[in-house]
């Protein structure tokens, strides 16, 4: 699959110039990065993040990178106005991925998004994994059929959701069986990463937290299976 890795100074703050979807920029710690891509990469709204010279030139695969590599997106991304506006009109689901970074459960909730019916995901621009060739690969390619938007803040953009209509329903420990409740749609459904769950700003705003059963003696499942089961119950009236 292709690299989408750009390295450069001059290549950078073109590939920022062309309206290209950047997951980030990485910058050595050595190096000194000309102000104009910074304000480039502000204006755009990228993350500059320092790192080691290695990682740069471990991902760029060579030595002549001026100190700085983009990673591009294999994917564009849309507002969140227009995630809101299809799931309201399909009268369907989209995944909030709660700062989950394994790029392995984002391509594998991606996938099981698209097969049930889901219109596309909301990622938080931090501390979230990037869409990169390990989830367009984890996702069979699911990625390129849903809309996928990403925002400084989750919090803000789904109250936008809820004025808009959608409902907020949040997968945690401590909610209601969910067995035992019908999902309302459209929806908006929360995933938490697996070691911290769903944000509490996140769980104060939702309309509904459900919970998986459970009877083994491990007490959780990975993101990506509690996501899928989430997602089938969800998804049944659509289906």
């Amino acid at each position: 699959m292709e690299r989408f890795v750009v390295w450069g100074r001059n290549p950078v703050m073109e590939a920022l110039r062309s309206g290209r979807s950047l997951e980030k920029i990485l910058v050595a710690h050595d190096s000194r990065v000309p102000k104009e891509l910074l304000k480039l990469a502000k204006e755009r709204g990228v993350k500059v993040q320092r790192v080691s010279r290695k990682k740069v030139e471990e991902l760029a695969g060579t030595k002549k990178t001026q100190g700085v590599v983009a990673l591009l997106s294999p994917v564009s991304y849309a507002p969140p106005e227009e995630l809101f506006k299809k799931t309201l009109e399909r009268g369907s689901f989209f995944l909030v991925l709660d700062h989950i970074t394994d790029p392995q459960n984002v391509g594998n909730l991606l996938r099981t998004c698209e097969v049930l019916g889901g219109v596309g995901a909301l990622l938080p621009k931090d501390r979230s994994a990037p869409v990169n060739e390990t989830v367009v690969k984890a996702s069979s390619g699911a990625v390129f059929y849903l809309t996928l938007s990403k925002v400084s803040s989750l919090k803000n953009a789904l109250k936008e959701w809820k004025k808009a209509g959608g409902w907020l329903v949040a997968v945690e420990k401590g909610g209601k069986d969910l067995r035992e409740v019908e999902i309302p749609l459209p929806t908006a459904l929360v995933l938490g990463a697996e070691d911290k769950g769903v944000s509490k700003s996140l769980l104060e705003m939702a309309d509904l937290v459900v919970t998986i059963p459970m009877k083994g003696r491990v007490s959780s499942l990975n993101v990506g299976s509690a996501g899928a089961i989430a997602m089938w119950e969800t998804a049944k009236p659509i289906l």
